[in-house]
C-alpha cells in the first residue's frame, strides 16, 4: 500500500475549504487551530493529528473519516460507490446538502448490513409480503384466499 504524500491531506482539505466556500481564517477558528498551522497543513509543511483531522473536519462539516482515509491513518474499507461519487461529484449542491445526502446513504447502508445475517430465506419472505386490504369490502385471508403462480397470496373476490 503507498502511503500519500504529506501535501495530499493539505491539498484536499484546502479544496474542501474552498469548495464549502469557508476562509483559512474562519476554518482555523471554528476548528480551534491556529492561522498559520492551519496554513502549513494545507502547503504540506506539516502532517497533522486525527485529533486535528477530528477539528478540522467538524469545521468543513465532512466526515472525519474521509480526512483520516486521505491522510493514510486508515484504510478505505469499502470501494466508493457510485452513489457517493454522484454526491460528491454534483456541484450544485451545497457542501452541507452533500454531507446531509452521504449520511442518511450511509445509514441505509450500515442498517442493511446489520439485517444481511438475518439470511436469504428471511428476507425473501418479507419480499412477498403483502399487507392485507383494511376497509369495509376486505374479506379475511382465512375466508377466502387463493395462491398465485408467483406464490403470492391473493384475495379472491367477494360475491354477492
Amino acid at each position: 500500500m503507498e502511503l500519500p504524500k504529506v501535501g495530499s491531506i493539505g491539498e484536499y482539505i484546502r479544496d474542501q475549504r474552498k469548495q464549502a466556500k469557508i476562509s483559512l481564517r474562519q476554518l482555523a477558528t471554528q476548528a480551534g487551530v491556529s492561522n498559520p498551522y492551519l496554513s502549513q497543513i494545507e502547503r504540506g509543511l506539516r502532517k497533522p493529528s486525527a485529533e486535528i483531522l477530528n477539528q478540522i473536519a467538524k469545521g468543513l462539516r465532512i466526515s472525519s473519516q474521509a480526512l483520516y482515509v486521505q491522510a493514510g491513518l486508515i484504510e478505505d474499507r469499502e470501494p466508493d460507490s457510485d452513489v457517493l461519487a454522484a454526491i460528491v461529484a454534483d456541484r450544485t449542491l451545497t457542501e452541507r446538502q452533500r454531507q446531509v445526502l452521504i449520511d442518511i446513504y450511509e445509514s441505509f447502508r450500515k442498517e442493511n448490513r446489520v439485517e444481511a445475517p438475518l439470511g436469504a430465506e428471511q428476507t425473501a419472505e418479507n419480499a412477498r409480503y403483502e399487507p392485507e386490504p383494511q376497509g369495509v369490502d376486505a374479506v379475511p385471508a382465512e375466508e377466502a384466499a387463493t395462491s398465485s403462480p408467483n406464490g403470492r397470496i391473493q384475495p379472491e373476490p367477494k360475491e354477492g
